[in-house]
């Protein structure tokens, strides 16, 4: 494949892309930093498992609520304007958690209160960010920048919990807080500076609550789609013990402190940055697919590990090993979920793997939390070990996605529709019907190409979709389907890919040779 001869630091020699990510990696040891002053500080507050696990859960928790909203804003609105007013609330949430915690007016709480509130700005921020890529790099170097993204927040891994944990044993927790909340400035300024390029809009921007209905309704007839959701689900949730109960392994099994806690997350991050130099040798030789698999088996046996091991000089490798097993696994998927929808649903699209991702992973930390509360934290991180076994293995035919980035390219091979001067774009719903005449040695054959159309024109937008047989001319068979309105089915026409194209090709084959097939556009309700 190209890709496989690029370098995997090419990316960087776009000068956007290079400052963006330099500046991300700065605010990421921030919130790294941040990471383990938070869960260290709810250790000192309470001796409780559960509000130790609370505290991923109120970090990760809005992702579930705002994910889709998140999504669709990022694919409305202008994106750099948007993450400036995400990165100053987030900046300004930082702060705050440090001067109530110098003052020493931090209680559990408010301690979830406002990592409650990070949550919500990464909620709101992630899918913004996540969509930019494409926008910075060329298609070919795609999968290179995507995996540098993840190299950056493991870089971010193995710096900042390594400073926090000497910063928490010196001064406490608040520094923590405070340089994260000054970390936010170096995107911010980035974005400041920044003069994104934008195509004029050819249509009125997409409502709110119409963008989300067409994310979920692509997500919802994707497949490749949803195989990675699958196989992030199967993984994140068990994975999520490791990191969850992290915090009271080494507070209250090791006896350790902030900076044993520090070091073993920094040894994590040390991990998956070597992981990431390795991925670009072993993709040409290994398929996504088994790289996860087996990156899945090598993060099992890390928890179970971390269920038995006792000695913080044994668990730095096992910690190592971790970092690398988990790039393995989040760097495949974002990979295939980024290259495996198109550009007018991307960021919605990313929203739900995302969603998926953090919920996953708020639900796993509540649940092993919970077990370690009432039973052992042994006992949780075998049962979170097993857990993540048996998913990867039940969905081993869930396989991730391989697409074309020019499969994807809009194919704009429909023929705009005949439409009154003073048409309401707002008018509809409206009903598009296509006869075909089609031989009886084809139905069965026509009608299995015509499912793919099903998912097709419901990944694009339409609501509802049929197809019937018409009784005194069983050669006529006629497709139907429903867009919300007259302007939604324009923006139909212009999100169908070259992939979907060949799709439609297959079906139209069994048309009867020199019959036109016939198309019509019906509109609900009385005309203003």
């Amino acid at each position: 494949m190209p890709q496989s001869t690029l370098s995997p630091w090419s990316p960087l020699r776009q000068t956007t892309f290079r400052w963006l990510w330099l500046a991300s990696v700065a605010s990421n040891i921030g919130t790294w930093m941040h990471e383990v002053g938070a869960g260290w500080l709810m250790t000192s507050l309470s001796a409780s498992p559960m509000n130790v696990a609370l505290v991923q859960v109120a970090g990760s928790a809005p992702m579930f609520f705002l994910a889709l909203p998140a999504g669709a804003l990022a694919d409305i609105v202008d994106r750099r304007r948007f993450l400036l007013l995400v990165q100053m609330w987030m900046a300004l949430v930082a702060m705050t958690l440090a001067l109530l915690t110098l003052g020493g007016l931090i209680t559990v709480p408010l301690l979830l209160l406002l990592t409650l509130g990070m949550g919500i700005g990464t909620a709101l921020m992630m899918p913004a960010w996540s969509a930019l890529t494409p926008e910075l790099v060329g298609r070919a170097e795609l999968p290179a920048a995507i995996a540098l993204s993840s190299v950056g927040v493991n870089v971010a891994r193995a710096v900042g919990p390594a400073i926090a944990g000497v910063l928490v044993s010196l001064s406490g927790p608040w520094a923590t807080f405070a340089l994260n909340a000054l970390s936010f400035f170096a995107v911010i300024s980035v974005l400041f500076f920044w003069r994104r390029e934008v195509a004029p809009a050819v249509m009125p921007a997409e409502r709110l609550f119409g963008a989300m209905r067409a994310g979920w309704r692509h997500s919802r007839a994707s497949e490749p789609l949803q195989a990675v959701l699958v196989r992030a689900f199967a993984f994140f949730f068990g994975a999520s013990a490791g990191m969850s109960l992290l915090p009271l392994i080494v507070r209250t099994e090791l006896h350790g402190s902030a900076t044993d806690f520090g070091l073993l997350l920094g040894c994590v991050g040390v991990g998956a940055v070597a992981g990431a130099t390795l991925l670009p040798h072993l993709r040409p030789r290994i398929s996504a697919d088994w790289l996860v698999a087996l990156a899945s088996l090598l993060y099992a046996l890390v928890i179970v590990a971390l269920a038995f091991v006792r000695d913080l000089r044994l668990l730095i490798p096992v910690m190592l090993l971790s970092g690398g097993g988990w790039i393995a696994v989040l760097s495949s998927l974002q990979i295939a979920a980024q290259t495996s929808v198109p550009s007018w649903v991307r960021a919605r699209a990313l929203s739900v793997y995302i969603l998926v991702f953090f919920g996953s992973m708020a639900a796993g930390g509540m649940l092993w939390g919970f077990v370690a509360s009432h039973s052992s934290i042994p006992l949780a991180l075998c049962a979170a070990a097993a857990a993540l076994l048996l998913g990867s293995g039940a969905t081993a035919w869930f396989k991730l996605p391989v697409t074309d980035a020019e499969d994807l390219a809009p194919s704009l091979h429909w023929p705009m529709p005949m439409q009154v001067a003073d048409q309401d774009p707002d008018r509809g719903p409206v009903m598009v019907t296509l006869e075909y005449d089609i031989a009886p040695e084809h139905w069965s054959a026509f009608q299995a190409a015509m499912a793919e159309v099903r998912r097709m024109r419901q990944r694009n937008g339409s609501f509802s979709w049929g197809l019937v047989q018409d009784a005194e001319n069983p050669r006529i068979w006629s497709e139907f389907f429903f867009d919300e309105s007259w302007l939604e089915h324009l923006r139909h026409h212009n999100r169908v890919t070259r992939a979907e194209q060949r799709i439609e090709a297959r079906a139209r084959r069994y048309q009867t040779e020199g019959i036109v097939i016939q198309i019509r556009h019906r509109l609900s309700g009385q005309a203003g």
